[in-house]
């Protein structure tokens, strides 16, 4: 029996399941299995983008789950991401469709701007200047924006969304836009809860979906001194009460905010996991304290990138 899995309507009339995959840093050796668990286990939400560097691994999963009767392509909802190195308008329609062909699909479900910052074009991912940080590249994401619209139109992408962006960012885009982005993709988790953002996008039709959900415990660069969500006192003690785990608590805690959620698992047991959130609910009063573990904590930040005129994170929000 596949668990009832909420939807969240997003502005076009679309319907997203507020559950995902999350496949970054799942590794290409790793991440067939792990989305082909994930569809048994009854996820229909795969978060995927070109700089993860899994995409066809990713589509082999996909294309084994339809092929052996467990799903169809609409019963799937198949996020993607153009990278920095595409925001010239005239190479967004290609970026996309080399998407397409790497994940085997005729079209995405979603398409979003994976950073508001354009990196110099070429085949590295991370350009870096003489200066040792990213070579910035001159385009405008105003500009992109308009090439993602075209997209939507092609019917490339049945909804169209943004990544990274700020609270400017997103005023100045729509100051031009023709279709208001669906989605907003954010750092979110209790000790970065994004209230203000989460509150303006709300004021746009924008929804939000939570990346790094449980304090990305597996990015780079961990200093020991970083507190660790997963294993903050307070959480564990709202956890036993629930009979669940801190996981679980920090994925429920988004969808009851409204917002969608992609945690990422490549072990079959905490996919599992992370999806059993859907027979309980979180109290009223339990939401408000952990609303107070917010520390604006920010994990995921792009090296080398802090000089870019459009980096997201110089703003209050």
């Amino acid at each position: 029996m596949t668990m009832f899995v909420p939807k969240v309507k997003l502005n076009n009339g679309q319907e997203i399941p507020a559950i995902g995959l999350g496949t970054w840093k799942s590794t290409p050796e790793k991440v067939t299995q792990a989305v082909k668990d994930a569809i048994d286990i009854g996820y229909r939400h795969i978060d995927c983008a070109f700089a993860y560097g899994n995409e066809e691994q990713v589509g082999a999963a996909i294309a084994a789950k339809i092929s052996d009767g467990t799903v169809k392509r609409n019963d799937l909802f198949i996020t993607s991401k153009l990278w920095n190195t595409f925001h010239r308008p005239g190479i967004v329609e290609s970026a996309i469709r080399n998407t397409l062909k790497s994940l085997d699909l005729d079209y995405l479900d979603l398409y979003l701007i994976h950073w508001p910052m354009g990196y110099k074009e070429g085949n590295d991912l991370a350009p870096v200047g003489p200066d040792g940080n990213i070579e910035a590249s001159d385009y405008d994401y105003v500009d992109t924006w308009t090439a993602m619209e075209e997209i939507q139109k092609k019917g490339l992408a049945k909804s169209i969304g943004i990544s990274n962006f700020n609270s400017r960012q997103i005023e100045r885009l729509l100051e031009k836009a023709k279709i208001v982005p669906a989605v907003n993709q954010v750092e979110c988790h209790p000790f970065l809860n994004q209230r203000p953002l989460i509150e303006y996008c709300n004021l746009k039709g924008i929804k939000i979906t939570a990346y790094s959900p449980l304090g990305s415990p597996g990015r780079s660069g961990i200093k020991s001194e970083d507190p660790v969500l997963l294993t903050d006192p307070r959480l564990e003690a709202i956890a036993k009460k629930y009979n669940k785990s801190p996981a679980q608590i920090a994925i429920k805690y988004q969808i009851q905010k409204g917002n969608i959620v992609i945690p990422k698992s490549t072990t079959k047991s905490r996919i599992q996991e992370n999806f059993n959130v859907f027979d309980f609910d979180i109290s009223v009063e339990d939401i408000s304290v952990i609303d107070t573990f917010n520390i604006n904590l920010r994990l995921i930040q792009p090296w080398g990138s802090s000089s870019h005129k459009y980096y997201p994170f110089n703003e209050e929000f």
